[in-house]
């Protein structure tokens, strides 16, 4: 599949709003409100920005003058019903941004929807329990064959055509469908339940799949933070996987007009996610251990952490779009597994460099 370069950007807002479309007596037609944050995806033309580097500042700069507008507002002032979903339409419908890819609004840590340029909704919830697993087919001495616990979090994640329509998958719905669920999982041991005598991140989000599938066929992915910074995702047929990591940074954009503050060495607190899919190994049951694949990318990482970017062999330039494409030649041939990139130089906003199937957004 061809490469492709999304520039990332996010802006927080705070707003009232009443959903009265939703059933009487449902908490959301009263009066309320949220610390949301809409985000954008974009495939911008080479010469969008004001200067080569200078996308990921750009487009944040839009999508804040556009949400200001809503910012400390009555939604139902705005548009009549202010759902997640309706408030993505609206910014989108206001944002003269080339290559638009998605708009998102989120407006908890743990519900958004996010919306393509056809209307196509993925709208997600996120929900957590507590339990002990161990992992009975690793190798003698590695850490996870030992009995441990996680706060284990899942994304039930749900696709609609949305065309014409004011409203698609209510947040209740997906916490009814999850509840039975939840009572399974909260405070067990995972390899006592049946079908999950072998509870990776994988065969979990598999076991999920089988269970949730015929209650909610809009269900589309189904992803498992076995911890704070790494987990799967899975759509009834494929493994997806993800770790992230954070390092330190500095930098000067040269290409930067004269008086722009980034010509200035400066720096950021990066944060790093790295996407593969791979096969289910059947005895492991997994696709590729997490540890292994943080080993394989550390002498990748160790050139970025707490380094001068902008003096990096082989790197034209430290913006993000550069960096990534940077890092996908540094380790090209370690991790043939490895099909995208993102990269955040501040909360939401950076790059993204995907040369396989897009899969699901990860909330922020």
């Amino acid at each position: 599949m061809s490469e492709r370069l999304f520039h990332l950007a996010a802006a927080p807002f705070e707003a009232a709003r009443r959903v009265a479309i939703l059933p009487a007596g449902h908490r959301a037609r009263r009066l309320h409100g949220h610390s949301f944050t809409a985000k954008l995806r974009a495939e911008l033309p080479p010469d969008w920005a004001p200067f080569p580097g200078g996308e990921t500042q750009a487009l944040a700069e839009r999508l804040g003058d556009c949400v200001e507008l809503l910012d400390y507002q009555d939604l139902n002032e705005r548009l009549p019903i202010p759902t997640d979903e309706n408030l993505a339409r609206w910014i989108r419908a206001r944002l003269a941004i080339p290559g638009i890819e998605s708009v998102g609004v989120q407006s908890t840590r743990d519900q958004g929807a996010d919306l393509d340029p056809s209307d196509h909704l993925h709208v997600w919830r996120r929900f957590r329990f507590e339990a002990a697993h161990h992992l009975p087919n690793v190798p003698p001495g590695h850490q996870c064959g030992r009995m441990h616990g996680h706060g284990f979090e899942v994304i039930l994640h749900a696709d609609q055509d949305l065309t014409d329509q004011p409203m698609g998958i209510d947040f209740d719905q997906l916490g009814q469908l999850w509840a039975p669920l939840h009572a399974e999982l909260h405070y067990a041991c995972l390899n006592d339940i049946a079908g999950l005598e072998n509870p990776t991140s994988e065969r979990l989000a598999s076991w999920l799949w089988d269970r949730l599938r015929p209650e909610l066929p809009a269900l589309s992915w189904i992803s498992v933070y076995e911890t704070s910074t790494a987990g799967c995702h899975y759509d009834g047929t494929h493994y997806r996987i993800w770790k992230e990591q954070r390092f330190e940074g500095a930098l000067q954009l040269l290409a930067a007009p004269d008086g722009d503050p980034r010509r200035r060495l400066h720096g950021h607190s990066y944060l790093l996610r790295l996407h593969l899919i791979a096969p289910l190994d059947q005895v492991l049951g997994w696709t590729l251990d997490y540890g292994d694949l943080k080993a394989l990318f550390k002498p990748v990482y160790d050139q970025l952490d707490h380094h001068r970017l902008d003096q990096l062999p082989r790197l034209e330039a430290a913006d993000p779009a550069s960096l990534v494409r940077w890092m996908r030649e540094q380790i090209r041939g370690q991790l043939p597994q490895l099909d995208r990139i993102d990269l955040y130089e501040t909360p939401g906003c950076g790059a993204s460099l995907c040369w396989g199937e897009l899969g699901p957004a990860l909330p922020s």
